[in-house]
Parts: structure tokens; C-alpha cells; sequence
């Protein structure tokens, strides 16, 4: 398995990072929102150099233009709701793909312990597709987990891509174990430490969905 951490090379990503962690800057929400898409489409780009490309040719106003194109079939999945800006960021670049949608949430018996919960999934068939799978935030990875067994009910896709914003070394492990090794790679922007007492990155940034969209009840 490959496991990409963008923090190991200098970026326009660093700075769009730094802000999202940033506690005088998240505040804005549309700031939070617009940097979380950013680096979406930047992870997008990168991702894109691992696809399988073949010559098309396209009529120009002068003649014939042979272009290196993508042949992936992509479904891009996101975990709602924190995921919705960064899946936004994936669509902006990888317009033609199909989506996914699944529900996870924690649902806390107490403080401190809880289960994740799947309540929804919207997918097209993955049967032999590129499936990329998003979410900010990478704590425990069992959300990630619960999210990839509930799209494999529709379909063995060919390869997966794993993109998260954050990720704690615990997580980035979990996926490591859960995930087929030998068709998964691992994508992240910075990876943690460790988790709190809470199973929240640290240093992390706090919840992404209440940043991104206001908190719940």
C-alpha cells in the first residue's frame, strides 16, 4: 500500500493547511469552506498523474490535435456531511465522474466511547472502477472502514484511492490493515500524532463539519 503525505514536500498546500488549522482564521466559515475545496482539487491533480491515460484525437479549427487523456472510470465518495467541501474540490477537476454518498456518524453511548453508524449510501455500480474515497478527517479510521464495506455492496472496484485533509498515524495504520494492499493508495495532506481521549486528531482542527457548516445539536 502507498501511503502519501503531502506535509514531506513544500507546497501552495502548506498554506491553505495552515489556515484551516488556524483558530483566528476559522472562524470563517466561508474562508474554512473555500480552503477545504482548494486542497481537494490540488489532491485531485496529483491523483490524476496515476490514472491510465491513452491518445484521443480532437478537431481543432486547423486540423487534428492528438491529446493524452484519462480512461479511469472514477466514482468519487464522500462521507457526509464534513466531506462535502473536499468532495467539491475532487468534482471541480474530475467533472465527468460518478458519485457517492454514505452517512457515517459517531453515535456516543457516553463522553468518550461510541460506535459509527451508517445510515445512507447513494452509489452507482464500482464493479471494475477507480473508486476515491474522501474524507477530511481521518481520526480513527473507522469511519473510512464502515464507508468502503458499505460501497463494496455495489461492486469490486478495479483500485482505491484513500484522500483525507488530516490524518492521525492510528488511522492512516487502520486503513493500512482494512484496505486491500495491494490496489490501495493512501493520500493525505498532513498526518498527526496521535488522538485525544475524545478520538480527535491532535493537533488536528477541531470538528471539520461544525467549521465548515455550524454546529449541531
Amino acid at each position: 500500500m502507498r501511503i502519501i503525505n503531502f506535509a514531506d514536500t513544500n507546497s501552495i498546500l502548506n498554506r491553505y493547511i495552515a489556515e484551516i488549522r488556524d483558530v483566528r482564521i476559522q472562524g470563517d466559515r466561508l474562508r474554512f469552506r473555500r480552503n477545504i475545496e482548494r486542497i481537494g482539487e490540488i489532491m485531485a491533480y496529483e491523483i490524476s498523474k496515476t490514472f491510465v491515460y491513452s491518445p484521443k484525437d480532437v478537431q481543432t479549427p486547423l486540423g487534428i490535435a492528438s491529446v493524452q487523456t484519462p480512461d479511469n472510470a472514477l466514482v468519487l465518495s464522500t462521507i457526509l456531511r464534513a466531506g462535502l467541501p473536499f468532495h467539491q474540490g475532487f468534482l471541480n477537476y474530475f467533472d465527468q465522474a460518478e458519485n457517492a454518498f454514505v452517512s457515517a456518524y459517531r453515535k456516543y453511548k457516553d463522553t468518550l466511547k461510541f460506535d459509527i453508524h451508517i445510515e445512507y449510501i447513494a452509489s452507482p455500480s464500482i464493479e471494475g472502477k477507480t473508486l476515491l474515497i474522501t474524507d477530511p478527517m481521518l481520526a480513527t479510521g473507522g469511519s473510512m472502514e464502515l464507508s468502503y464495506r458499505a460501497m463494496l455492496t455495489k461492486g469490486e472496484p478495479a483500485e482505491i484511492h484513500v484522500a483525507s485533509i488530516i490524518a492521525s498515524r492510528q488511522a492512516v495504520e487502520q486503513v493500512a490493515r482494512t484496505f486491500p494492499e495491494e490496489k490501495t493508495t493512501v493520500w493525505c495532506a498532513a498526518i498527526d500524532p496521535e488522538i485525544d481521549s475524545h478520538s480527535y486528531i491532535v493537533p488536528g482542527l477541531g470538528d471539520a463539519g461544525d467549521l465548515a457548516y455550524g454546529e449541531k445539536s
